[in-house]
């Protein structure tokens, strides 16, 4: 896979962004002279414009330039990069480290240089980078380097400075107009700090010769910052002619700044030094908030700071009107050293002195402050009458004004401010809340659900203490828009008073609160009720025993396997199924989302066995799953719990209406497909179910698909959802998921795409990230294979037949060839009889892998011909998902060359395949990028004989057996390329079988023999040809149950 790189560069004069990319590749025979006079092109880079080209076209980024071979080559030059690269012992040789993310680990011995390599790639110019910029995407993805992504930050900076208004025009010395951000505000200046803390070196990399300095990293933000906000700007008001100006100098100026060819005009010296006095003027208060033409931001030590201080309450009287708003310098390294102004104003010396720090120029550094500051509140700009100003008295109103007002915008100008405890904005202020005690009143033998109606009251309360009515009133008492309580003081905001008033007065209250209403409440999100933030939730009895066990999972009792349970269960699938059995009994949703290969089925069984034998399995579950898994789930319930009675409920036999029902109620699981659900809703909603579980749950991930809204309205006592994929990484599907668990928990689709999905997804706000985590985060559980306490309960190899039924026309296919073969058969001896059993064994096979394969077609279609492909498909989506690799076995070459392609586009992800027909070279190449390339292709098809020995695939913790050899040591023998010395991860191994067709008999007998027959290296199909006529059409002859 490639990666795409870009930086923006300053080459005499010249600024401009240039993108490249580069790709792995094993690097052996190459040798690279240290100490060479010429430069050497960078191995790992894509060095045609054509491919640069088509990448950029790929990844939906083609507007950046035309297809059109003069264009691109007119944009393609290169650049000298200093990379760090490998310098070998004892050797003048070096190799370069591939960058970023997949850099490998040189080496002890090695030593890691910084040398200089050649990069080729385009040049953009602002107008077109623009539009690349803006189609970035801000997370991590394989195929943007940090180095691009770190660009893109700073891209919606700028659009995120225009939407503050934090801008204004610029005018240099040679008369060039442009526009520039203001970064006067405390979040600018951090942003800023960040950003140069965050910058990677490849960012700045890109030198002219070897000896050039590499520029700060603060100058090179900054002049792209400026360089890019001029563009939006500037592109923004294309169309927009900026107001007409009586001098006409100024109105040369205004025109300049909305010209995107012409950022320059002529005036007279006179003319220009006039204008730019007058803007130095203009921009006096905030100059030192402003770029330099030097592309720096003068590091202030000092800024202005109010300190409001509160009245002073007297023995006599609580009087709150003398409120005092007092000035003082404040150091920005150290917000606590704080030198008030009076200081100041008795030191008219260049340099104040206080302890060990020296301030210059305190007295231009107060005026500026007080001047900007005057401008927002009327009271500091009074008290600038006075020579020397110190303060200014407020009464409560007016402080109450200054803090509900005022100081956001002083503090958004980069000023200090400093208030009373409590009065602070944000997680720290001080409001008026409500407290909330609750408990659940509950009849005999009724249970507990998220509808249940809670028993509640409401008290007034100011952080930890409740108030009563009495001490309410005497708090409006004081007629004061600013009280104190306990040492806190406290805004009363007016919309606050009325919503307690009703509390107190215990107006009528029409609010229903549920348990579901409890555990958002309980979680301290920010919840409000009756208009009023929740300080405290306390609950008691039952509901405070569920809130308790729900927000920590170890406090979950775990169960013992169900007596009648055939196997084991290892220790996280018992705490698995507990965890299921807790959140029925309390009647909530579950999401087990273990990692595939971890036993989500058989921890649902035991979950299920266990209410049975405790005689609380009273009416029967229905499982929904993919068509491919229906016999899976009925092997397995059998398996691993007999007494389980189970069917499915699918074919055109099928059981309908009230004949379904009377079925249905002789019956603990009834396993039915998500095609299903929608066609036969009105029969499968007449049952009143116990438990519905979905499998793959991941299929109603579209909340408009008709079976997701079948699914929704089935009504059952307890819902489940098991999947393997990553759903907190997908929230729509999340969203759905959970609605389908528990109804409404999540609110509706519009408030979660607006409270969630937008702030997460597009601008990566971690404050609603974590608040969602916390929400979901009783009802899902997933545990991953690279667990440390997982890992340990795993074996390290783990072997599991994987069942697929036939569709339709396989079924077809199979019988017929069943049928016509075995007469000719039948009717032959010796050698012959032999060929035509192999030719029949083979092309049954080909007709249990694909219909396509058997005909010889061209290409795969989408159409769910192959109950076979159907499994395979959904399995490697999961695998694909997690980020794992995996390898897929077939005896047939031609059955992968049509494969290959179908995967790559069904999957979206690059698929290798080897066969015997790959050269050598190409061999190595597929084998190497697999094992070490970290972005490499997640899907390795081989054929069994090119790819079954000699080669060591450890990357791979999936192994696919989608065609059988019937051969133990065979197959052994190919899923040790990914189990072998080197593994560091538990293998998963897949062996496909076609359910009632040959492929299960002939599994079967080799499972039974499994010992002799791994021990038996001969061993293959050709016993199968000793078998007479009718223990062939036996062996042959089509299941009930093949078909899907």
């Amino acid at each position: 896979m490639s990666t795409l790189h870009g930086s923006f560069l300053i080459k005499n004069k010249e600024k401009y962004f240039f993108i490249w990319s580069e790709a792995w590749k094993q690097l052996e025979k190459e040798k690279y002279d240290l100490e060479a006079e010429y430069l050497y092109v960078y191995p790992f880079l894509i060095d045609n414009p054509n491919q640069l080209y088509s990448l950029l076209k790929e990844n939906n980024y083609h507007n950046v330039c035309e297809e059109n071979i003069d264009k691109l080559e007119s944009k393609w030059q290169w650049e000298m990069v200093l990379f760090p690269s490998q310098k070998k012992p004892k050797s003048k040789t070096v190799i370069p480290l591939l960058y970023e993310h997949y850099v490998t680990i040189p080496n002890k011995l090695s030593t890691v240089i910084l040398y200089p390599w050649e990069v080729g790639g385009f040049k953009l110019n602002v107008q077109e980078l623009l539009g690349f910029l803006a189609k970035l995407p801000l997370s991590k993805v394989d195929h943007v380097g940090c180095d691009l992504r770190f660009w893109s930050h700073i891209y919606r900076w700028g659009l995120d400075l225009i939407c503050r208004r934090k801008f204004l025009p610029g005018i240099d010395e040679k008369n060039h107009s442009f526009w520039q951000p203001l970064l006067d505000s405390n979040i600018d200046q951090s942003r800023l700090t960040h950003f140069i803390q965050s910058m990677p070196s490849m960012s700045r990399c890109y030198v002219e010769s070897e000896d050039d300095p590499i520029i700060p990293q603060q100058q090179i933000i900054l002049d792209f910052l400026r360089t890019i906000l001029d563009a939006q700007i500037r592109q923004l008001l294309s169309n927009i002619s900026l107001s007409n100006n009586s001098d006409i100098t100024i109105q040369s100026w205004l025109e300049s700044l909305n010209n995107k060819e012409k950022q320059s005009f002529n005036l007279s010296s006179l003319d220009s030094k006039r204008l730019k006095t007058a803007f130095d003027n203009w921009t006096l208060p905030i100059q030192d908030n402003l770029i330099t033409s030097d592309f720096q931001l003068i590091k202030k030590q000092y800024r202005i700071c109010f300190k409001l201080q509160p009245p002073i309450a007297t023995h006599q009287t609580d009087n709150y009107d003398n409120w005092c708003l007092n000035y003082y310098l404040q150091a920005l390294d150290n917000p606590d050293f704080l030198v008030a102004t009076e200081k100041v104003w008795q030191h008219p010396n260049p340099d104040l002195q206080i302890d060990d720090r020296v301030i210059e120029n305190p007295q231009e550094i107060v005026l500026k402050g007080l001047g900007l500051a005057s401008r927002f509140y009327e009271p500091i700009a009074e008290s600038l009458s006075e020579s020397m100003p110190n303060f200014c008295k407020l009464n409560a109103i007016s402080a109450y004004q200054f803090i509900r007002g005022v100081v956001w915008q002083l503090q958004d100008n980069g000023l200090g401010v400093i208030l009373p405890q409590g009065l602070n904005s944000g997680v720290d202020e001080q409001r008026l809340g409500v407290k909330i005690e609750a408990k659940v009143n509950l009849k005999k033998g009724e249970r507990l659900n998220l509808n249940t109606l809670l028993n509640y009251n409401l008290k007034v309360a100011v952080g930890d203490k409740t108030l009563t009515q009495k001490e309410f009133h005497n708090l409006l008492a004081q007629k004061s828009p600013l009280v104190e309580i306990d040492g806190q003081w406290l805004a009363l905001q007016p919309a606050d008073v009325k919503a307690a008033e009703d509390i107190l007065n215990q107006a009528e209250n029409n609010i229903n609160l549920t348990v579901e209403d409890a555990l958002r409440l309980s979680s301290g999100n920010g919840e409000t009720i009756a208009k009023l933030p929740v300080i405290a939730f306390e609950s008691s009895g039952a509901l405070a025993d569920l809130i308790n066990s729900i927000n920590d999972n170890q406090k979950i009792n775990i169960l013992p396997t169900p007596k009648g349970f055939e196997g084991n269960l290892r220790e996280y699938q018992k705490a698995g199924f507990s965890w299921l059995y807790f959140l029925e009994k309390w009647n909530l949703g579950a999401c087990l989302a273990d990692d595939m290969g971890l036993g989500k089925t058989i921890q649902l069984i035991a979950f299920l066995l266990t209410l049975k034998e405790q005689e609380l399995l009273t009416k029967p579950n229905l499982i929904v799953c993919p068509t491919s898994v229906l016999n899976n789930w009925e092997r397995e319930i059998k398996k691993f719990a007999p007494s389980l009675k189970a069917i499915i409920h699918h074919g055109e036999q099928r059981s309908k209406g009230k004949e379904f029902l009377k079925e249905a109620e002789k019956i603990d699981i009834i396993i039915t497909s998500y095609a299903l659900i929608y066609r036969d809703f009105d029969t499968l909603n007449m049952v009143e179910w116990q438990g519905v579980i979905l499998d793959e749950a991941q299929n109603i991930k579209n909340p408009q698909a008709k079976q997701t809204q079948a699914v929704q309205d089935l009504k059952s006592e307890f819902r489940i959802a098991l999947t393997g994929t990553p759903v907190e990484n997908r929230l729509s599907e999340l969203w759905s998921i959970l609605q389908f668990l528990n109804p409404g928990y999540l609110g509706t689709q519009q408030f979660f795409q607006r409270r969630f999905t937008i702030p997460i997804e597009k601008y990566g706000d971690q404050h609603s990230l974590q608040i969602l985590r916390s929400l979901v985060q009783p009802f899902i559980l997933r545990r991953l294979k690279t667990d440390k306490n997982i890992i340990q309960d795993l074996p390290e190899k783990q072997e599991m037949n994987v069942y697929c039924g036939l569709s339709s026309e396989q079924a077809q296919l199979y019988q017929n060839l069943v049928d016509e073969s075995l007469e000719k058969i039948n009717e032959t001896t010796g050698i012959k009889r032999h060929g035509l059993v192999l030719t029949l064994l083979m092309r049954l096979k080909q007709v249990c892998n694909h219909p396509a394969h058997l005909l010889k077609e061209e290409k795969l279609d989408f159409s769910p011909r192959s109950g076979k492909l159907l499994r395979l498909e959904e399995m490697l989506e999961e695998v694909v998902a997690e980020g794992d690799r995996s390898l897929i076995f077939t005896q047939f070459t031609e059955w992968g060359n049509l494969l290959q392609p179908y995967l790559k586009q069904k999957l979206g992800v690059e698929v290798l395949f080897l066969s015997g027909s790959t050269k050598i070279e190409k061999r190595q190449e597929m084998v190497d990028r697999f094992q070490n390339d970290p972005q490499g292709p997640p899907i390795f098809i081989l054929s069994l004989k090119a790819g079954g020995t000699g080669l060591n695939l450890t990357k791979a913790n999936h192994v696919f057996h989608y065609d059988r050899w019937w051969n133990p040591a065979v197959e052994n023998q190919a899923t040790d390329r990914a189990f072998r010395i080197g593994q560091k991860q538990n293998v998963q191994v897949h062996k496909f079988v076609c359910s009632g067709t040959l492929e299960e008999k002939i599994n079967d007998i080799l499972e039974s023999k499994k010992q002799l027959a791994e021990q038996t290296i001969n061993t293959g199909e050709d016993w199968l040809t000793d078998l007479d006529t009718d223990q062939l059409r036996n062996l042959l002859v089509l299941e009930r149950n093949a078909i899907l």
